[in-house]
């Protein structure tokens, strides 16, 4: 079909950047659909996916080849794919807050970079994916406005608020410029088991009354959110994701609900157990109690979800038809700019990708 590369840059080359790296390759050299939510999106493979650039502000990672940076400390995801040589150097990007109080004497900061987004326009990246740190609050809405100056799409795959701004969802349409956000879903991770139980509940007429995730993980993101100030639109995320959906879309009651990281324990690495438990009535009153608990390796669980995005921004972008990525967002994010029923937006989605053989 001889299709063009889709060339994205990575913000922040962490375990989440790690996992998407490897996976492009992964799948690029494995003729293999095992572990893929989608194995083609609107004609896009996995293996159609380059990235070109990428930024850090870690001593520990610029400068390095792409396919080293990925596994430097202190990165401690699981390896499962030996990348080779990318020919892509991680430049500094813009450390701004992207560093909390806990990640500061772990973290040597290289200078800002002063021409970010010429550098940005020059790797001929058409999509920028944000992986930075939870709580980047001012270094987020830095690069968003990068991307919107350089008419780059921007994926926002974590919880500082952008499409669900109205004032930045509207920079990004009045610009033409894609958008897809926030807070990326994990493939089957924590919060998409929450929202599922709390759906089923709902679907059963089984009144939700309390519920609780509690998560704990061994990765950075789990020690800089030990910073309560930084976790705040976090646990705002995950909470509206699954109370969105209980009790028939009337919620829960704030004080019967509790949901976020908890803690960090740091020989779990990479890894993130979940705690779940839902308390309901159902017939006559009668008492009905779930409790799951759930062990992931965090970034793996993101990363196939974000190839995805990349995917369908490419396709929809291609066509012109920006207002199809609020679909996109809806399906893929937990806080997106407007939610829908996980079922009637992957069915839409579905009929708007498929591609005649």
């Amino acid at each position: 079909m001889g299709k063009q590369k889709i060339k994205v840059a990575i913000l922040g080359v962490g375990n989440c950047a790690s996992s998407f790296v490897q996976g492009i390759h992964y799948y690029t050299n494995n003729d293999k659909e095992d572990g893929l939510i989608s194995d083609v999106i609107g004609g896009y493979k996995v293996s159609d996916i380059e990235v070109v650039a990428a930024y850090d502000i870690n001593k520990s990672k610029v400068g390095k080849d792409l396919s080293d940076a990925i596994f430097a400390d202190p990165n401690n995801t699981m390896k499962f794919f030996d990348v080779n040589s990318t020919g892509v150097t991680v430049e500094p990007g813009v450390a701004k807050d992207g560093v909390g109080k806990f990640t500061k004497d772990i973290i040597e900061k290289v200078s800002d970079n002063d021409n970010f987004e010429a550098s940005l326009k020059n790797s001929g990246a058409e999509i920028l994916i944000n992986l930075l740190p939870v709580g980047s609050d001012d270094a987020v809405k830095y690069y968003a406005q990068a991307a919107i100056n350089t008419k780059i799409g921007f994926i926002n795959c974590i919880p500082v608020f952008i499409a669900r701004d109205s004032e930045w969802y509207k920079k990004f349409k009045d610009n033409q410029v894609p958008l897809i956000g926030d807070d990326i879903k994990s493939q089957v991770g924590a919060t998409i088991v929450h929202r599922v139980l709390a759906q089923l509940f709902s679907d059963r007429g089984v009144k939700l009354k309390n519920t609780y995730q509690l998560n704990v993980g061994g990765n950075m993101d789990f020690l800089n959110m030990l910073e309560e100030d930084r976790l705040e639109t976090k646990r705002t995320s995950k909470t509206s994701s699954v109370t969105s959906v209980a009790n028939k879309g009337k919620g829960i009651e704030p004080d019967n609900v509790r949901i976020g990281p908890s803690d960090y324990v740091k020989w779990l690495e990479d890894r993130k157990k979940a705690f779940i438990r839902l308390e309901g009535e159902s017939f006559g009153g009668a008492p009905l109690n779930i409790e799951v608990q759930l062990e992931v390796w965090d970034s793996p669980n993101s990363a196939g979800v974000t190839i995805d995005a990349v995917r369908y921004m490419k396709f929809f972008k291609d066509k012109n038809d920006l207002e199809s990525l609020d679909l996109v967002s809806a399906w893929l994010m937990k806080a997106p700019a407007k939610s829908q029923k996980d079922g009637d937006v992957l069915i839409k989605l579905h009929e708007l990708t498929h591609i005649d053989d």
